[in-house]
């Protein structure tokens, strides 16, 4: 994989990790209780850190198409699940979120499995 297609794939999964990092702290920041039916649609549509998380995932839906002109699909698609790894990495480290041992396992056997995927070469 070229080194551009690397570049654009990692941008890819950080506005990823981003993006539900922002949707978490836009939830977290309407009142409680919660408002319901479309208050709650009104609440979401106001926030600016759900708004931010919405550009962040367009940017990276043009990325990652970016990233599939250089790289083929049956590599970047099992590779995006690192995605995974850092929402869990990044939910314990900015949100403070317990993560479980069992969840870590996951996270680690994620890892593995996109290594296999990426150093098994590409045909």
């Amino acid at each position: 994989m070229s080194g551009l297609a690397i570049g654009l794939f990692l941008a890819t999964v950080v506005l990823d990790v981003v993006g539900q990092l922002l949707f978490k702290v836009g939830l977290l920041r309407l009142p409680v209780p919660a408002p319901q039916g479309l208050p709650f649609f009104l609440a979401i549509a106001l926030s600016p850190a759900i708004a931010v998380g919405v550009l962040a995932y367009a940017l990276e839906a043009v990325l990652w198409l970016a990233a599939l002109q250089h790289a083929p699909l049956s590599l970047l698609f099992p590779l995006a699940s690192l995605s995974y790894c850092g929402v869990a990495l990044a939910g314990w480290l900015v949100l403070g979120e317990r993560v479980t041992p069992r969840r870590w396992l996951g996270t680690v056997l994620i890892t593995l499995g996109v290594a296999v995927v990426s150093f098994g070469g590409v045909s």
